[in-house]
This record gives structure tokens, sequence and C-alpha cells, in this order.
């Protein structure tokens, strides 16, 4: 064998050991996310967590979501705001992160590119500074949804603000989240990203001592009305989404709680 033929031999051989490396790496990775995803973190409290519609469930460290494929996003993203999870860090954006986790596969952050729409975040970054790990993982793919820009940084951040001033006010809220998956709508890139018509938040309070529910139901379009006026039972949201949003609370509380529509236990 000629020396020119060796090193051709030698040289595929390197080639084939670097790609089959970052192969192993890759999956290494993709692993150690999906392992992630499959346990309940201490900054989720899995008795509030609502029904799936879709079956496929995924736990991160700072929130849960069930995600639909059909549609490319999540329908509910859940998660404990404690008084303690508020922070005023900033930590620098990172860029968005297709989420490995999600087993049918999440959709890619390309599909929001010229598209005219916000990467709207589901559990906004704003919740989660309390460490720079927990602001980062609000960037992954599945906790996102196609959101108008006047809506999502209007009445929707409003929305979000007093959220957190909830959490401040009452030691902790546990928060539900996610776009009316449900009707004739738009959609987005290449992966038929669905553009939700309307929007929900859904919120339940334990920590002091009576436990109460608000819910509110948005258009997809900014508003200058006051935040009451959005204000729905969490029975209607159920009714639209097809999602049991407290199952594990004892029936009666439940069905009187959902029911309501009231918002004067609640400090606006």
């Amino acid at each position: 064998m000629n020396k020119r033929a060796l090193y051709s031999i030698i040289a595929i051989i390197v080639v084939l050991c670097v790609y089959a490396y970052e192969h192993f790496l890759a999956e290494e990775e993709k692993t150690e996310v999906v392992t992630e995803g499959k346990v309940v973190k201490k900054d989720t409290n899995e008795y509030f967590l609502p029904t799936s519609t879709t079956g496929q469930i995924i736990h991160h460290q700072g929130y849960s979501l069930s995600y639909s494929e059909p549609h490319e996003q999540a329908e509910w993203v859940a998660y404990e705001l404690k008084k303690s999870h508020l922070s005023n860090t900033n930590h620098k954006r990172p860029y968005f992160e297709i989420d490995k986790a999600v087993k049918t596969g999440a959709a890619s952050w390309r599909n929001y590119k010229n598209s005219g729409y916000d990467r709207g975040h589901l559990c906004p970054a704003g919740d989660r500074r309390y460490t720079k790990f927990a602001h980062d993982e609000t960037f992954l793919t599945s906790n996102i949804s196609p959101q108008e820009h006047q809506f999502n940084s209007g009445i929707w951040n409003t929305l979000e603000q007093k959220v957190r001033y909830w959490a401040s006010k009452y030691d902790g809220v546990f928060v539900v989240t996610g776009g009316v998956l449900k009707g004739n709508m738009k959609t987005i890139g290449n992966e038929k990203v669905s553009v939700p018509n309307q929007f929900y938040k859904v919120l339940i309070d334990n920590n002091t001592g009576k436990t109460k529910m608000i819910a509110f139901l948005m258009p997809h379009k900014d508003s200058n009305k006051p935040l009451y006026e959005f204000v729905v039972s969490v029975d209607d949201i159920e009714k639209l989404t097809g999602i049991d949003f407290f199952p594990e609370l004892e029936d009666s509380l439940e069905n009187k709680l959902e029911a309501s529509s009231s918002y004067k236990n609640w400090s606006f």
C-alpha cells in the first residue's frame, strides 16, 4: 500500500471517529434533557396540574407543560410563582432552543422568523429571574406561542405584571396559561404553528388560608380595557379548551370555585 492510500484511509477513519463522537455527545445531551423532563422538580406543585388532552406532559425545573403536537405548542404551561421567586435581576437574553424533551418534536423557533408574530412566552421570563437557569429555561420553544406584538407588550404584559403583584401580596400563586387551541386559526412557518384567537390565564391561591381562583380570557388583540373586564369563570375556559384545571381539589370546593366569575377577593 502506497503512502497516499494509507493517508486517505487514516483521514477517513479520523472523520468517522469525529462524527461518531459528535453523535454520541448529541445523544447524551438529548438523553439528559429528556430524563430531566420526566421528573417533577421542586418548583412545580404537581397537585395543581391540569389534565392533559394530548397525553404529553413534560416537567422542567421551573414549569410543566402539556404539548399539543397538532398545534406545535403547549395547550397549557403551569408553574408556581412564589414570593421568593420575584427578582429584578437582569439576565442576558439567550437564544431560543428547541425543547428536546418533547418526544413528538417541538416546533423550531424558525417558524416565527418574518412571521409578523412575537415568540410569546407562556411562562414569562420575568417570572423566572431568580436564577439564570430558571430564566433561560423559559426560552425553550415548547414555552412559546405566536402573539401579536401589541398584544404581547400591551394588555398581556399588564396581566403578567398583575400576576407578579398578586404573588407578592398573597405569598405565591399557582398559574396556568395558554392559547385556546380551537376553531379556525392562522398558522405560521413550515411546521404550521397555530396562532390562537384567544389566550387564557388561570390562577389559584391556596396560601392565605382560604382557597380562591380567578381566570382571564383575552381576545388576541391589544386593548385598553381594565383587566377585570376579562375575568370569566374557570368553567368557561374548561368548556372552551376541554381541560380540567384542578382535578385534585375536593369536588365540592372545585365546583364552587370554578363556577364563579367573581373577582372581589383579588386586589386590583
